[in-house]
């Protein structure tokens, strides 16, 4: 088992310098607040993780396992900051009389 194994392409990481290893990469989940480790891209990430130290699985799953985590994460920021903009806007029906004239 050797969680040393450096991936071919390092993982872009949110915060701080790209995962170069399977070591690196595992201590970023684990910095992560429970709630979102617990999400199921991460605990998919986390065996891919496992599967590749283990020499069960190709480092590439445990790369890809990663990077999608991770892109879903972002996936889930954009939608609520959308939502937050969305309520924030008023309404079309609060802007009838504020049409331009000459069209």
């Amino acid at each position: 088992m050797s969680w040393d194994r450096p991936f071919a392409q390092p993982v872009p990481l949110p915060k701080g310098p790209p995962a170069q290893t399977l070591r690196h990469a595992a201590d970023y989940i684990r910095s992560l607040p429970p709630p979102e480790r617990e999400r199921q891209e991460w605990r998919l990430a986390i065996q891919m993780l496992i599967d590749a130290a283990e020499d069960r699985g190709p480092m590439l799953f445990a790369w890809m396992g990663i990077v999608r985590a991770l892109e879903a994460n972002i996936e889930e920021v954009l939608d609520t900051e959308r939502q937050r903009l969305r309520r924030g806007k008023p309404k079309q029906s609060k802007l009838k009389g504020h049409r331009d004239a000459s069209i």
